[in-house]
């Protein structure tokens, strides 16, 4: 079993998760293997979650940079696909 203390912490490994998932719809939406609605809708999920989190007011700020850089990736690629 491993050493509790190696695990991330709970905020990185959320956020880790999110970038992941705006990653993998970025992949999909390059390589032609989503709908474009399928995608915007994912988009505008992730979006919306990104946001909730960056305007939490008990969110540290170090994390908070981490989840307004991926917010800024997930609307770029909502600019991308044409709103």
């Amino acid at each position: 079993m491993s050493d509790p203390s190696e695990k991330p912490a709970e905020g990185q490994e959320r956020l880790e998760h999110l970038d992941a998932a705006v990653n993998h719809v970025d992949a999909l939406i390059s390589s032609g293997s989503i709908a474009k609605g399928a995608a915007k809708g994912l988009l505008y999920s992730l979006i919306e979650t990104l946001g909730a989190l960056v305007g939490d007011p008990d969110l540290p700020a170090h994390s908070r940079s981490g989840y307004e850089g991926l917010l800024e990736t997930a609307r770029e690629l909502r600019v991308k696909l044409g709103k």
